[in-house]
């Protein structure tokens, strides 16, 4: 897939909570096709001392209108900066990047598993994937409350959405991998997940045990998107591989977990 760069005016700029923001972005050129589990690199501007992009998934793609939207959480100089632009600045984006999840078929009930910021493709998957079967469920999981995502209900429209806490305080209590959904896992075809590291490896292992096929998109460093900087490297069954250019979605079975 051809790889683009190009000029985009930021139309909205809002938090979600109070470490991640949603960031819609609009160009003035026709979008290609963008599928789940793609990313962007962002230019960062205003910050003459930031000098490469920074990776975001993309949360939302409407060719209609030529917007692309990302999630951004607050990790350092780059991702704070971006949270602090005012709508009507200009920057810079190169798309779409990486590879994207498989779609799952009509008759597939799915299993879709995000924590944090992972949410972004995973939420996009379900919005994205017109063949979504009915019966599927999305969980998301987080540390309290307060790390959970506002308005985001409208995803409901898609798939059932359920929530889970470590310490109780919204949804079910404990590690998503404790949800009640995963006491009947044999009833799935599919999982997909984004986000913290143990996390996607104990739903992969729970995946790989029950025989079901599962795609993890990878939250890697990615400092320049090409598989040049060799930054995001991953041991695959395949030798090492640049989860920029290789994902960052991978089949479970493909990853040295």
């Amino acid at each position: 897939m051809d790889k683009r760069v190009n000029s985009f005016i930021i139309l909205e700029n809002k938090p979600l909570n109070s470490t991640n923001y949603c960031i819609k972005l609009q160009t003035d050129f026709p979008l290609p096709e963008i599928v789940p589990g793609q990313f962007t690199n962002v230019e960062i501007p205003a910050n003459k001392e930031i000098f490469l992009r920074r990776p975001f998934s993309i949360f939302d793609a409407d060719n209609e209108n030529n917007t692309i939207t990302i999630l951004v959480k607050i990790l350092g100089r780059g991702s704070k900066t971006l949270t602090e632009i005012s709508p009507g600045t200009r920057i810079s984006m190169v798309y779409p990047l990486g590879k994207g999840f498989t779609l799952p078929a009509r008759d597939e009930k799915i299993l879709a598993v995000g924590g944090g910021s992972g949410l972004a493709p995973v939420l996009y998957l379900i919005k994205y994937a017109e063949t979504m079967p009915e019966n599927s469920l999305v969980v998301l999981g987080a540390r309290t409350h307060i790390d959970h995502f506002s308005g985001i209900d409208s995803y409901q429209e898609y798939a059932r959405i359920d929530y889970a806490t470590d310490d109780g305080s919204f949804g079910h209590k404990g590690f998503v991998t404790q949800h009640p959904a995963f006491e009947q896992i044999s009833e799935f075809d599919r999982i997909y997940a984004c986000g913290p590291l143990p996390m996607m490896k104990a739903v992969a292992k729970i995946a790989r045990d029950n025989n079901i096929d599962c795609e993890v998109s990878l939250e890697n460093l990615m400092a320049c998107g090409f598989g040049v900087c060799l930054c995001c490297i991953e041991p695959t069954v395949k030798g090492n591989q640049c989860v920029c250019t290789e994902g960052p979605v991978f089949k479970i079975n493909d990853l040295k977990w």
